[in-house]
């Protein structure tokens, strides 16, 4: 049986993936020197990661946009903390792009200046915990569940890579005026992506011809992201075929309301409870299913 412990490690109250990380680099990150034009992707796993990892790639690299270069997204905005060796961050040109799933209270010091800008990504928790449980089950780096009740434990008890939702989303929303910091919410950009993409830029202060923009819309829709093993992490699986327990997809549906395939009545009613007492007085706004306005 294998055991939790060998999945998981924890710093300063916080659950990174044990067999992926530079604990050093983790101890000291406080210190990472941010530049002022760094750009992080902020967001709690299965929250839409890859989706803006994407779309920043489009934005900012033409030759990504027009395909003339095979990069992957994950070495164009590589992971804070599961990219090693952290060194070469300092060799990259500016402005640096990044992505994390770390809380606001282990990130360099740097980023309070206000300068640096981070887009926060959420989603909703209970599509967000279904996804999970499939990627645990892809991933031998985490723990698998043989079933959703099993999974649901351990996503309510925070025991898992990312610790606990409600603490992650909640302690972002509640510190963000010690960043500059946007909020988009993943079903927004399923909903209505051109909107999404103009928001971001607005924050971002990058401003595309009508023509580019078309082009990043179209290849930021999660169907041809699924189909482009640059942006779907099928060529990183490709490079590390030892991590992958079975045969499957970073990328799965990617839509609004696939927990009520996974979820018990008697499960829903239970998350219902817990996310109203620990949500209750965070105004950001949540949708449940495609159908919601």
């Amino acid at each position: 049986m294998e055991d939790k412990e060998n999945f998981l490690f924890k710093c300063k109250g916080y659950n990174f993936i044990n067999s992926e990380i530079d604990i050093d680099f983790l101890e000291n990150l406080d210190d990472f020197e941010i530049r002022d034009d760094d750009v992080f992707i902020i967001t709690y796993p299965k929250s839409g990661t890859m989706w803006v990892q994407q779309l920043l790639s489009l934005v900012y690299f033409e030759e990504h946009r027009k395909r003339t270069a095979n990069v992957d997204t994950i070495d164009l905005v590589p992971f804070l903390e599961y990219y090693l060796p952290p060194s070469d961050f300092d060799k990259r040109p500016s402005p640096r792009l990044f992505c994390s799933h770390i809380p606001y209270y282990l990130v360099p010091r740097g980023l309070k200046k206000k300068k640096a800008k981070i887009i926060y990504v959420y989603r909703n928790p209970k599509d967000v915990m279904c996804s999970f449980f499939h990627f645990s089950n892809l991933m031998k780096t985490l723990k698998p569940s043989g079933n959703m009740e099993e999974f649901m434990e351990l996503f309510l008890e925070g025991k898992v890579m990312g610790s606990l939702w409600f603490d992650h989303v909640r302690g972002w929303y509640e510190h963000k005026n010690h960043f500059n910091i946007q909020f988009i919410m993943y079903e927004d950009m399923i909903k209505d992506l051109r909107s999404s993409i103009l928001k971001v830029c607005k924050f971002l202060g990058r401003e595309l011809s009508k023509e580019d923009m078309d082009a990043v819309v179209t290849q930021a829709t999660f169907e041809n992201m699924k189909s482009d093993p640059r942006a779907n992490y099928e060529n990183a699986l490709i490079k590390r075929p030892e991590i992958r327990r079975t045969h499957g997809h970073f990328l799965r549906k990617g839509t609004i309301g696939d927990w009520k395939n996974h979820m018990t009545v008697a499960q829903n009613e239970r998350f219902d409870k817990i996310f109203q007492k620990e949500m209750k007085n965070l105004p950001l706004k949540f949708i449940w299913d495609i159908n919601e306005e």
